[in-house]
Parts: C-alpha cells; sequence; structure tokens
C-alpha cells in the first residue's frame, strides 16, 4: 500500500530508508516540561494551556550513517531527496498542529504485539506499530484494547481519554525499525484475522503529562 492519491508527504511507505533515521529534541527535558508549566496546570485542571517555548523543540536528526544534522539543514533535505531517487522535490513544512494521518493518540498494548509476532513466527519490535502509548495489560491476551473501545481511561494521575476505535493498518507495521526490510506477512496477517486492525485510537479530555509505568484506570 502506497500513500493515498494526493497525499502531500515524504513518508517510509514511499522512502523505507527513512525509518533509519532518528529525529530527537535538541533540548529534551525543556520540550518536554517547559518552566512555566505549573503556572498553566493551576489555570485548570484537565488543560495545559502554556507549551514550550518555540526554540525548547529545535530538532536535530541522526542520519543512517550517523551524521548529525539540524532539521532545517539543506544537506538533511538533498539526502532524502536522493533516496528516492530525486523524483521529488522537499520542502520542510512545520506546523503548530499534529499532521497525523486520523486520529493524534494511538495506543498499542505488548500483549498484540506478542501475538502478532506468534502468529507470523517471529519476534516484532513494539516500535513497528508506531503508537504514542504501549499499554501493558498484564496477562490478558493480545487485542485486548479492543474492548476499550467507547469507553473512557486515565493514564497516570491527570490524562483522561476516550477510545474512540480500532486502528486500521497500512504498509508501515511491515517495515522493521531497525533495519527498513520489509515483512509484508505482518500485514496480511492483521488484514486476514484482525479485519485490518492493530490497536486503537484516543482522544484528549484531560491533559497532563505521562511517565513509563504510570497506571492505567478504566473510568466507565
Amino acid at each position: 500500500m502506497g500513500a493515498p492519491v494526493g497525499f502531500p508527504y515524504l513518508t517510509g511507505r514511499e522512502a523505507h530508508e527513512m525509518l533509519l533515521y532518528r529525529p530527537r529534541f535538541r533540548h529534551p527535558k525543556k520540550a518536554a516540561r517547559p518552566a512555566n508549566l505549573a503556572e498553566a496546570e493551576e489555570l485548570s485542571p484537565i488543560h495545559n494551556s502554556v507549551p514550550a517555548d518555540p526554540g525548547d523543540f529545535a530538532l536535530d536528526v541522526e542520519t543512517a550513517s550517523g551524521e548529525v544534522l539540524a532539521i532545517d539543514d539543506p544537506a538533511l533535505l538533498r539526502q532524502l531527496a536522493a533516496r528516492t531517487g530525486g523524483n521529488h522535490s522537499l520542502t520542510l513544512l512545520r506546523s503548530e498542529r499534529a499532521m497525523t494521518d486520523c486520529r493524534p493518540i494511538s495506543l498499542f498494548s505488548l500483549q498484540t504485539a506478542a501475538q502478532l509476532g506468534d502468529e507470523v513466527g517471529s519476534v516484532l519490535d513494539k516500535r513497528r506499530f508506531r503508537a504514542n502509548v504501549y499499554l501493558d495489560l498484564g496477562t490478558v491476551g493480545g487485542f485486548s484494547e479492543n474492548a476499550f473501545v467507547g469507553h473512557k481511561l486515565r493514564l497516570g494521575p491527570k490524562v483522561v481519554i476516550s477510545v474512540l476505535e480500532r486502528d486500521p493498518r497500512c504498509q508501515m507495521i511491515t517495515l522493521d525499525p531497525d533495519t527498513a526490510a520489509p515483512n509484508p506477512e505482518v500485514l496480511r496477517n492483521v488484514a486476514r484475522g484482525h479485519e485490518g486492525t492493530a490497536g486503537v485510537y484516543v482522544a484528549v479530555l484531560a491533559e497532563g503529562l505521562i511517565r513509563s509505568g504510570d497506571p492505567v484506570e478504566l473510568l466507565d
């Protein structure tokens, strides 16, 4: 499956090697926790309206060869264009809003990754499913997160989400996050055995910080 007709962005669907490029915040602590976070939280218990300073969101990208380039370095665009065979004219687009295919947040359980790996006969790195939040649901089976659709969850002490729908999958889950090598059987298996979906999409009702190991609570 390639990009939809008219889709304006270059992604790993068109250039698998893009998965070997590693973006990172230049100032990770500042980007994750702006200095005025406490004041923002006092404005409303469910909404953090004050983000970090734009300068704190500066990005660097480690290329497949290990070179580190600023996100706006023309050399980075030249490298990416070369990997497409020179068939694309690339420009850098910055947006203050998320540029997601469908919903802004996705959840995916470790149990689902393990089950899919068993079904295709290979250990599957959870990162190939590109979730925002990975859940450890304990002793339950894979795809148990499907039962959360239509319900609200609390993640950690503050964040509240509404689980909207199952996550329809595309070619991206066939790509190994460390090598970019494709395994088409992963997507075929999801299509045959799981109605083409794996994981769930959610909407955020109450904002906040979440951390590894935070509890997950079903609210309704």
